[in-house]
C-alpha cells in the first residue's frame, strides 16, 4: 500500500514522545533503559488505543482531491490536500460492502485504532478517520517516495550497504510493534514506503493483531508466510522474523526464496524450508537469512532468549549505529528523485474512477463503532 507518517496530537503528547526519543537514542550504550523507554512508548500507546472513538462523517469537504496512487480489493489510496493548509495526505478509501463481504470488519476497526494510536518512527500512523455512507477514509500524511518494491524492481536488487540502511529500521519497526504485543503478520516490499529523506515507513496494518500468547488466523502473503501459519500449529511474533528473512533474501536478491506460479507449491517449499542461497550473498548475509528462516522456533533469530537483541547485534549489521538511525540523523544510502511535497511521479499512474457514495447508510450497524 501507499501511505504516511506522524499523526496531529496534542503538544503535551509531543513533548512527552520527542523527550522519549532523545533518551532512546542512547539505548544502545544503556541496554538498562532502552526497555524503560519502551515500555513508556507501549504506555502511550495502550492510552491511546483505549480512548479511540467512533470516526466523524463531516470533515472530508475539507480535502481536494488529486490523483490515485495505488489500488486494492476494499478500494484506493489517493492523493488529497487539506484546503485550509499546504498539507498532503494519503486518503485511503475502503468500501463498506467489501469490508462486510469478506468478514474484515472487525480487522479493519482494528487497523484503525492501531494507526491512531502508534507513534513511532519507521512505522505509519493516521491523522483523521471519517465514514459515509457507504466507505471508510483514512487520512494519512503522504510519503512521496514510493513503495519499496517500486525502486527494487527498477533496480534489480540493493547493494547490502542499502539492504542494512533498511533493514535495521524494519528491525526496530518489528521491536517496538511485539513490544506492544502486536504482531504484523505482512512484511514485505509492497508495504515498505520510502520517505524524502530515504528513511522507510512500515505500511499498511491491516493484518496487525494485539496477541497474548498464540494466535491461529491464516492470513498474509504466500512468498513471506512462516510455516507455523501454514500448518496451523498456532503462532507469535517469530512469523514476523521469518518474513523478515524473506526480507532480506529478496532486497539483496532480487526475488524472494520460495517463488512459483502454484501458491501451494510456494507452501511446500516454505513448509520443506527449501531455497537456494546466491553466490554474491555475503557470509555474514548468508548466516543471517539462514538464523531467520529457520524451521525450529527455538533456533529462529530473534525468537530466541534476547529477542531482537541478537538480530541487531549480528555481524551482518556491524556497522550499522542503530541510535543515529532512529534518530534520522544517518545520511540515507539512496534518497528518491522527489521535486515537491506533491509530488506523486515515485507512485504508477491508475485510471481514475468516481465514487459511488449511497445516498442513505448502509451497513449502519456493523460499522457504528468506526
Amino acid at each position: 500500500m501507499v501511505l504516511c507518517t506522524f499523526c496531529e496530537t496534542s503538544n503535551e503528547f509531543k513533548i512527552n514522545v520527542i523527550n522519549a526519543l532523545i533518551s532512546f537514542g542512547n539505548y544502545i550504550k544503556r541496554e538498562d533503559e532502552y526497555n524503560a523507554i519502551l515500555n513508556k512508548l507501549k504506555n502511550q500507546f495502550i492510552e491511546k488505543y483505549e480512548s479511540i472513538g467512533p470516526s466523524g462523517t463531516s470533515g472530508l469537504n475539507n480535502y481536494e482531491r488529486f490523483r490515485t496512487l495505488g489500488t486494492g480489493s476494499f478500494g484506493r489510496v489517493i492523493l488529497v490536500k487539506k484546503k485550509s493548509s499546504e498539507n498532503y495526505y494519503a486518503m485511503k478509501i475502503l468500501s463498506k460492502q467489501q469490508l462486510v463481504k469478506t468478514k474484515q470488519v472487525e480487522h479493519t476497526l482494528n487497523e484503525k485504532k492501531i494507526l491512531m494510536s502508534i507513534h513511532y518512527p519507521f512505522i505509519i500512523n493516521m491523522d483523521d478517520c471519517y465514514k459515509d455512507n457507504s466507505y471508510i477514509y483514512f487520512i494519512m500524511p503522504f510519503i512521496n517516495g514510493g513503495e519499496m518494491f517500486t525502486h527494487l524492481r527498477r533496480v534489480g536488487r540493493f547493494d547490502e550497504p542499502l539492504a542494512k540502511f533498511y533493514g535495521a529500521q524494519v528491525v526496530l519497526a518489528l521491536e517496538f510493534l511485539h513490544h506492544c504485543n502486536i504482531v504484523y503478520r505482512d512484511l514485505k516490499p509492497e508495504n515498505i514506503l520510502i520517505d524524502f529523506k530515504g528513511y522507510i515507513k512500515v505500511a499498511d496494518l491491516g493484518f496487525c493483531k494485539i496477541i497474548n500468547g498464540r494466535t491461529w488466523t491464516l492470513c498474509g502473503t504466500p512468498e513471506y508466510i512462516a510455516p507455523e501459519i501454514i500448518l496451523s500449529k498456532g503462532y507469535g511474533f517469530a512469523v514476523d522474523w521469518w518474513s523478515f528473512g524473506v526480507l532480506c533474501f529478496e532486497m539483496c536478491a532480487g526475488y524472494p526464496p520460495f517463488t512459483s506460479s502454484d501458491p501451494m507449491k510456494i507452501y511446500e517449499k516454505i513448509v520443506a524450508c527449501k531455497y537456494r542461497l546466491i553466490p554474491s550473498f555475503s557470509g555474514d548475509l548468508r548466516d543471517l537469512i539462514m538464523n531467520l528462516l529457520q524451521l525450529d522456533l527455538t533456533r529462529r533469530c530473534g525468537n530466541l532468549k534476547n529477542g531482537p537483541i541478537d538480530i541487531k547485534k549480528h555481524k551482518w549489521f556491524n556497522s550499522v549505529s542503530y541510535s543515529k538511525i532512529y534518530m534520522r540523523v544517518m545520511p540515507a544510502p539512496f534518497v528518491p528523485n522527489v521535486k515537491t511535497q506533491s509530488d506523486a511521479s515515485n507512485f504508477e499512474k491508475y485510471d481514475e474512477t468516481s465514487l459511488s457514495v449511497s445516498s442513505f447508510p448502509i451497513y449502519e450497524d456493523e460499522f457504528a463503532d468506526f
